[in-house]
Order: structure tokens, then sequence, then C-alpha cells
């Protein structure tokens, strides 16, 4: 899809879909959603909904379905609504060629149009993750990007090297970078972190249920309380210290008391539910996603 498809195009695709998503009409702000609970923002990273969701269209009405006011979105989505080309041809292939600067100017407009889209839904992209190609030029773009879809930070793989080259972009568009752990290379405890004296806007996207696997069954609680001002957001998730994902409760994560230390802190970045763990049979991922809604609504009731 080279463009925004019209309503009356995007409604017949997602009949196709198993969850028959489709866009809502609001008649007010109050049919809008909000999941700010208790003054925790919970949010959802749109990779949850990699099984039904492909353009930004579908992906935002599964956000709404769920009731979901904030999301990480991934970067297929916002490539596909705005014609962006990552990445190099098939294999042999010479890469795609360099986007004009008219070319360049049309894509940003298309990610303004899809920024609209979204708030007027009632959905507030915070963070974005799209590759950052190899470039300066698709470096400095990445962070237009995130800039016009109204992102406080992009979110990558957690890497050193990448962390000093991207920091001057960082300082230039007041965007943050948002380093993302998995299993290993977490946030160092025993020091302050040395990715972190790259850049006054290098910082991170905490996995917690990838820190509790990684660590072996260690709290992610004081690794938040360490470095809660440089945490942008966290990816949410239930796994046990043995590495198993599972359905929210049935790990041991310590998700709810994550959820009310951010409470009781009044610290104000999201809190973002990613799905990982097998989805039931008869089920699909927004209805695991709303179930992990609800556990938020819970621990925070």
């Amino acid at each position: 899809m080279n463009h925004l498809t019209s309503r009356r195009e995007f409604l017949g695709s997602a009949a196709a879909l198993a969850a028959s998503l489709a866009l809502p009409r609001f008649a007010s702000a109050a049919d809008k959603p909000c999941s700010v609970f208790k003054g925790v923002r919970i949010g959802c990273i749109t990779y949850s909904y990699r099984s039904m969701a492909k353009t930004a269209e579908e992906t935002l009405a599964a956000l709404l379905k769920d009731g979901l006011s904030e999301c990480e979105l991934m970067g297929g989505p916002i490539q596909l609504f705005a014609d962006i080309k990552g990445g190099g041809g098939k294999k042999g292939e010479p890469p795609p060629p360099k986007p004009t600067d008219d070319e360049r100017a049309a894509q940003l407009v298309k990610c303004r149009e899809l920024r609209k889209m979204f708030n007027a839904a009632g959905v507030n992209i915070h963070i974005e993750k799209m590759g950052f190609g190899g470039s300066d030029e698709e470096i400095d773009f990445n962070f237009q990007v995130a800039k016009t879809l109204g992102c406080v930070a992009i979110t990558t793989e957690r890497n050193e090297k990448l962390a000093e080259r991207l920091a001057p972009f960082a300082d230039k568009h007041k965007i943050w970078v948002a380093f993302h752990n998995h299993t290993t290379n977490y946030p160092v405890m025993d020091k302050n972190d040395p990715i972190l004296e790259f850049g006054q806007y290098i910082g991170f996207n905490f996995d917690v249920g990838h820190y509790f696997a990684g660590s072996k069954g260690l709290s992610p609680i004081p690794v938040i309380e360490k470095y809660h001002k440089r945490i942008l957001s966290l990816h949410l998730k239930d796994r046990t210290a043995d590495g198993k994902n599972l359905p929210w409760g049935q790990g041991q994560t310590p998700i709810k008391e994550i959820l009310q230390l951010i409470r009781k802190e009044k610290w104000t970045f999201p809190a973002d539910i990613e799905l990982e763990y097998a989805i039931p049979q008869g089920s699909d991922a927004v209805e695991e996603v709303a179930k992990c809604v609800q556990f938020c609504k819970e621990a925070l009731a």
C-alpha cells in the first residue's frame, strides 16, 4: 500500500481478518479510549498484534478494541502507510535508489496524517520502532519521523556503538533513543550504565520480563528505581526464572508490584503490554491483550 486506503477499502479488507477489525466512529471525546489507570499509563507495543494487524489502520483498530490510548508503534505500519522503503533489495540486487527531497517531504506528510488519524481516535504514539538504516541521512530521517509522529523516543536493540553514533542526532532533534534489552545485555547495576554516558537523550526501553528471565529471577524493581529518570517505557510480560513466557498471572515476573510502584512514585513513563505467550486456541491477539489490560486495571484498583 503506497498511500492511505479509503475507509471503504479498509473496511473491506478488515472484514477478512479473524477479529474483523474496523475503525469505530466516536460520538464524543468521552467515547475515546483511556488506558491511564490511577495515573499509570498503560499502553501496548503493536508487535503484540503481529498475527492479525499489518496496516496502520488495522493496528489502530486493534488498539481501540482493547481500549488503549497509548502505544509503541512498530516500523512496519509506519513504512507501509508512508511508503518508506527500508533496507536493500533481494540478495544480489542493488538497494533501492535514495529518496529525493520531495519524496522525503511527502513521506513526512503521510506520517503527519498517521499521527492525526491515531490522535483523532484518542491514541498517542509515544515511541516508534523503525530501523535506522546505515547512512546519516537515514538516521536523521528516522528522528524526523519520530518527531512528526509526536514520539518522545525511538526504540532499538541495545548496542553501545550505535548509541555513540545516534547520540548527536538525538541531541539535535531532542528525541530520545530508548535501548531495549533482551535476556542478556540489560542495564548495569553495580555502577552507572556506561551506555548513558554517550548523550543526554540516551535511555532505556526496559523489558522487565526479559530481565527477570535473563537474570534467573532477579526482581526488575531495583533497576527501575535506579534508572527511572532514564527510562522512556517498560515492556511488560510474564516470564518464569527459567525463561517461559506465560499468560499474565501464571508466571513469576512481579508485574503487579511494578505497576503499583509506578503509581506510588508518580512516574510518568508508559508501561507497554507485549504479548509473547502462545495465543490459546479459539482466542486471538486482541482478546489476549484485553486480558493483559484487565490485569493492569486490577493491579492498580
